[in-house]
């Protein structure tokens, strides 16, 4: 994927521009012991593209079908070799591609490396970690550079906790029986199963549900993936958090875990208020979202504090755009 040393560092203002090109990408990093100090240090992995002579970020046009967090991922994996779980979302850039009637937007993410070993290949001969303090000397084009900057915001060692909306389910008025007993609809199954690969994006490890059988069902495919059993949490369900909100919002804050990655499914009336409750206390300002069903939060936590929720709504959307 080719860039441009002259390209504009930022999203195009004209509402009327849509990009046509979409493509997705990671700051990759890893955190090893200063050689003097022997105190763990953050580096930053660089790939060299020897058709464009540059450095830059990971990053690739999404395939088909794909979604940018899972684009993400695979473009990592593909350029450097290197496996890698996304964290918090670092926004995107969007710029004119030179010679083409053409818009490009890249969306960037956080992304440590889990394992794997990096081998030259068609499109990256060299990959090279950079310490924080060298790595925008070392890039070729000013728009990673702000992506790095937005890396830089908040430390790189942020636990995860994907907080789910459960997927579409028949309508109420038209379900004669428990209202906990309604399940998904053909929409909502399909929503759970798209679910799968996203969430494993994010290296999701374990599952906590409210009891409602559409909360257990959406999270039903990544457990079979996982080959893990839902904990049920009857705190996390609508009746169950109108009852003991604050008990509900202690589970939840007890569920970050720096060495795993939980995923929390819910319902719509429990994950607004929860959310803001959350923000207010850690200070931080919610992006806007519609919390439609099968969406999911990421919530990024360092030291037990909230330090950035972004939502996933328009990036859990399959394309069928060709690749270009």
């Amino acid at each position: 994927m080719k860039h441009h040393r002259n390209a504009p560092a930022a999203t195009l203002t004209d509402p009327r521009v849509t990009p046509n090109i979409l493509a997705a990408g990671a700051v990759l990093w890893r955190s090893v012991p200063d050689q003097a100090s022997g105190e763990p240090v953050i580096e930053i992995a660089l790939v060299h593209r020897p058709k464009y002579d540059d450095w830059s970020l990971p990053k690739g046009k999404l395939d088909p079908g794909e979604t940018p967090v899972i684009t993400a991922v695979r473009e990592v994996a593909e350029e450097t070799g290197l496996n890698s779980a996304l964290g918090r979302y670092l926004g995107h850039v969007t710029y004119p591609v030179t010679g083409h009637r053409k818009l490009k937007r890249v969306d960037y993410w956080a992304a440590r490396v889990v394992d794997g070993a990096f081998e030259a290949n068609l499109e990256v001969d060299v990959l090279e970690w950079r310490r924080l303090d060298t790595v925008m000397d070392a890039l070729s084009y000013p728009m990673d550079r702000t992506i790095v900057r937005n890396f830089l915001r908040q430390p790189a060692d942020t636990a995860t906790l994907l907080l789910v909306r459960h997927g579409k389910a028949g309508r109420s008025d038209r379900w004669a029986g428990d209202d906990d007993d309604r399940p998904l609809e053909k929409a909502g199954r399909t929503q759970a199963r798209a679910l799968v690969p996203n969430l494993l994006a994010f290296g999701a490890t374990e599952i906590v549900s409210a009891p409602p059988v559409r909360c257990v069902q959406t999270v039903t495919p990544l457990a079979a993936a996982l080959g893990v059993e839902p904990e049920l949490e009857p705190l996390f369900s609508e009746t169950g958090y109108d009852a003991a909100p604050d008990a509900a919002r202690k589970r939840a804050r007890d569920l970050v875990d720096e060495g795993r990655v939980r995923v929390i499914c819910s319902q719509g009336k429990v994950i607004p208020d929860l959310l803001d409750w959350w923000a207010a206390e850690d200070g931080i300002t919610l992006p806007p979202a519609r919390n439609r069903k099968g969406s999911v939060w990421v919530l990024s936590l360092y030291r037990g504090r909230l330090v950035a929720a972004d939502h996933l709504d328009r990036a859990l959307v399959p394309t069928d755009l060709p690749r270009h």
